[in-house]
């Protein structure tokens, strides 16, 4: 175990365990310590903090988590608040940077292990715009208290119960950046905030649907919009099929076998993890001549207009336009409605749907996927609002 005069060493860094303060050594080590406390979590948090005299007054210095500081950079920063404080300068002026540019920080960091194209840092910069930049963005990292994170969850907490999970996720990376940094040595959406805020789980909120017997009127309103083909032929797909909305915008032409008039997701774009063959009706084969007729080199059925995957806010926007009360998720319920008013058998509904079965039982029999079942079933929807 390190001493007092014992240098410490990054494998003891890497492996200490137990609980306590542990200093680099005697002479030379200007104060620094590695402080290791248990974590709530179980396992232990370790943290390098330097106690030093800045204007003949004994402070602690907290110099960032030693996952992020390694020994040396830990040593070096150590070393450099010395020689300032022996200046008679005062280590902790450099200045903090606000919320809003630590955030830029972070986002620049995450960026390069996120796709291309994708939807992380819009999220990120759109979550934290909407929730928390407007009251805290000026505000510098290292005077941003757990209340200040408390008074921007609050207001959602109930309502918007994942978003605020979310935001509270991505206050707590930046200032687990800013702890790093040394700005810090804390993380005030950490788990302190977890005990006060609400346990109770807000009101399960269902996805808005049509009585089936309005989905006819809402196909006919969309189809008679001026948005794009893409855009309305994808609609007008999920609902023949009963797809989930990323199973159709995602839905490439390897996927679809027109001679067998069958459509196979793969596993991995299913809920389930499992591949689901989904058969066509006349009319939603009718949909798939159509867009051929657009194809290009993306293989994607529904392109976007930039050709790449439709965002999943596209269609939703549309049923706003077009008056229709619902989002593009609710025709799934639309369809199952239909099926219990039609006395189609609960097995053939949820298989349709693509739901895993419940029952254990149940489950050890149904071998089969009832394609020909289903078939009959999906060509008797789509002639049901197509009429």
């Amino acid at each position: 175990m390190a001493g007092r005069d014992e240098r410490l060493t990054a494998l003891f860094v890497k492996n200490v365990s137990e609980p306590g303060v542990y200093g680099d050594g005697g002479h030379g080590s200007h104060g620094l310590r590695l402080v290791v406390q248990p974590a709530s979590g179980g396992g232990v948090r370790k943290s390098w903090v330097q106690r030093i005299r800045i204007n003949g007054k004994a402070t602690n210095l907290g110099l960032g988590p030693s996952w992020a500081v390694p020994l040396a950079q830990a040593r070096e920063t150590a070393v450099e608040n010395h020689r300032i404080a022996r200046g008679g300068g005062d280590p902790r002026s450099k200045a903090a940077p606000s919320l809003a540019e630590a955030v830029e920080k972070v986002i620049a960091i995450h960026a390069e292990g996120w796709k291309d194209g994708g939807k992380s840092e819009a999220q990120w910069r759109a979550s934290l715009d909407a929730y928390v930049l407007p009251a805290l963005g000026q505000k510098p990292v290292d005077e941003i208290t757990t209340g200040d994170v408390l008074g921007v969850l609050l207001p959602i907490w109930s309502t918007k119960r994942e978003t605020a999970r979310r935001v509270r996720g991505r206050i707590g990376a930046v200032m687990k950046w800013a702890v790093a940094e040394g700005y810090r040595q804390d993380n005030p959406a950490g788990d302190a905030i977890g005990a006060a805020l609400p346990k109770t789980a807000p009101p399960k909120q269902h996805h808005r649907a049509l009585p089936h017997t309005e989905v006819a009127a809402a196909v006919t309103a969309v189809r008679a919009s001026k948005a794009l083909w893409s855009t309305k032929s994808a609609f007008e797909f999920l609902v023949l099929t009963a797809t989930r909305s990323g199973e159709t915008r995602g839905a490439r032409w390897a996927e679809i076998d027109l001679e067998e008039q069958v459509w196979t997701i793969p596993a991995e774009r299913m809920k389930s993890k499992t591949a689901h063959r989904v058969p066509l009706s006349p009319r939603a084969l009718e949909i798939l001549d159509e867009a051929a007729t657009y194809a290009d080199s993306s293989d994607l059925v529904f392109p976007s207009a930039t050709g790449q995957i439709m965002s999943d806010g596209t269609i939703g926007k549309l049923l706003r336009e077009a008056g229709i009360d619902a989002v593009p998720h609710g025709f799934r319920t639309s369809f199952r409605s239909w099926c219990s008013d039609n006395l189609v058998p609960r097995e053939l509904a949820e298989r349709a749907l693509a739901h895993t079965v419940r029952d254990s039982t149940e489950r050890a029999y149904a071998r089969s996927d009832m394609l020909d079942l289903r078939r009959e079933l999906m060509a008797d929807w789509a002639k049901y609002i197509s009429s």
